[in-house]
């Protein structure tokens, strides 16, 4: 029992319709349009820095927010440069076993970024749920107290020597 009748191809209609429409379209794309566009790549993407907190009204919720949010970003980011500086630290001993002195100057400058980030975003009672504006009053009052006594650690000056001292001719 033979037919002459032709049974429909489904792979005949796919190709017809992507030759009519699929292919002007991709060469399109691929001869005009990719070769003048600028190649971007996302990871390279800069973003603009939102006021900090110090910039913010006091009523201005959405500004406390985005400077809470950024000083989180910027925590977490330092955060991840001392890991990155710990594990230099770490190769390097590992490294020179032999003769440690080699990574003095590693060991030197991880001492300073962890005294700087504590300074800057720990200050050392600062609570995990804190935010910007707890870090910036804390900042704050650590300021105050190095114009008044000195250096943190050095201990607290008289009243005497804190007092401005006034010539009697300038009364």
């Amino acid at each position: 029992m033979e037919s002459d009748e032709k049974v429909y191809n489904p792979n005949l209609f796919m190709r017809f319709t992507y030759l009519l429409f699929e292919k002007p379209v991709v060469w399109f794309r691929e001869n005009i349009v990719e070769p003048n566009r600028k190649e971007y790549y996302w990871y390279h993407e800069k973003r603009r820095r939102v006021p900090t907190i110090d910039e913010c009204y006091t009523n201005d919720t959405l500004c406390r927010f985005e400077a809470d949010f950024q000083w989180a970003i910027d925590k977490r980011v330092d955060i991840e440069i001392l890991k990155i500086l710990n594990r230099r630290l770490t190769n390097c001993i590992n490294e020179n076993w032999y003769n440690k002195s080699k990574c003095n100057e590693i060991k030197d400058y991880l001492n300073t970024q962890k005294t700087n980030f504590f300074i800057k975003l720990s200050n050392g009672e600062l609570r995990y749920t804190d935010g910007a504006y707890e870090c910036y009053m804390k900042q704050k009052h650590r300021m105050a107290w190095e114009r008044r006594h000195g250096p943190v650690g050095s201990g607290k000056k008289p009243l005497e020597e804190r007092k401005p001292k006034v010539d009697e001719g300038d009364k």
